[in-house]
């Protein structure tokens, strides 16, 4: 690899194992965001996570069907420009308390898959490729842990490695198909995998909106950060994949492994 892969590559892994979401947001709330999260009640939680489920269906039916077809996705991607929409969003969500929330999610989860999609096709995604288009899913599940995960399964390859089945299966089906049904089973896998961890960061965000010093900064500080987090898995994941795509797999990730090992041995 060329020293600016490499270094590109060194990058691209900071961003991928830089501190969480709960850490950000924690830094904004004064306290640790899973103390808060532990005080939601059943219910909120039980909303959350139906709320998540909902908003990655309407992910998924966007990816299979509308992703780059209405020329959203520009070769150069507009971060701040999602942001803006992002915020917004959750500075509206944020007036009508929880079930504001929770309407709002949706939408904002629908922005940032344009963001994510945005900064894949400026690292030379093809996304007319259902493929493409469900590693931009994919980014949601990457963004951070799930509840049961244990150290080996929180690392980025680890990660990838357990989606790789469902991820392969479901781009088979969506090729196959003049119109995929979300109801399809290997659909239904890969919304599950995804849902599953993609629901802890947006429990760990509706945790933190529940802290009042940062309630009374409203929904849109809150929004700004998720998409800030996103964008940055978005932009490691898919320069892993540009690189992939130049080098082979198996290069680029004895390149990763040799900046781990020299990282940790200053």
């Amino acid at each position: 690899m060329t020293e600016k892969d490499l270094e590109e590559l060194r990058q691209a892994r900071e961003l991928l194992e830089s501190p969480g979401l709960a850490a950000r947001l924690s830094n904004l709330a004064g306290a640790p965001v899973e103390a808060a999260l532990r005080k939601l009640p059943v219910g909120v939680r039980d909303g959350v996570d139906k709320a998540t489920r909902k908003a990655l269906e309407g992910a998924l039916n966007t990816a299979l069907k509308t992703l780059d077809r209405d020329g959203t996705a520009e070769r150069t991607s507009r971060n701040k420009l999602h942001k803006t929409w992002a915020a917004a969003a959750g500075g509206v969500g944020g007036l009508f308390g929880f079930s504001g929330l929770l309407l709002e999610l949706p939408v904002t989860t629908t922005i940032m898959l344009r963001s994510i999609a945005d900064i894949a096709h400026s690292n030379g995604e093809d996304l007319n490729r259902p493929e493409a288009r469900l590693a931009c899913l994919e980014v949601f599940a990457l963004g951070g842990p799930s509840a049961g995960d244990d150290a080996a399964e929180t690392g980025y390859f680890a990660v990838r490695a357990s989606l790789a089945k469902a991820v392969a299966e479901a781009a088979k089906y969506a090729a196959g198909a003049s119109a995929a049904e979300k109801g399809a089973p290997v659909l239904v896998r890969l919304l599950s995998a995804i849902t599953k961890r993609f629901g802890v960061t947006v429990s760990q965000k509706f945790a933190a909106q529940a802290v009042p010093v940062v309630g009374a900064l409203g929904g849109a500080v809150v929004n700004s950060i998720f998409m800030t987090h996103f964008q940055n898995v978005a932009s490691g994941h898919f320069t892993v994949r540009r690189l992939e795509r130049a080098y082979g797999k198996d290069t680029v990730r004895t390149a990763w492994e040799a900046i781990g090992g020299r990282e940790q041995a200053r």
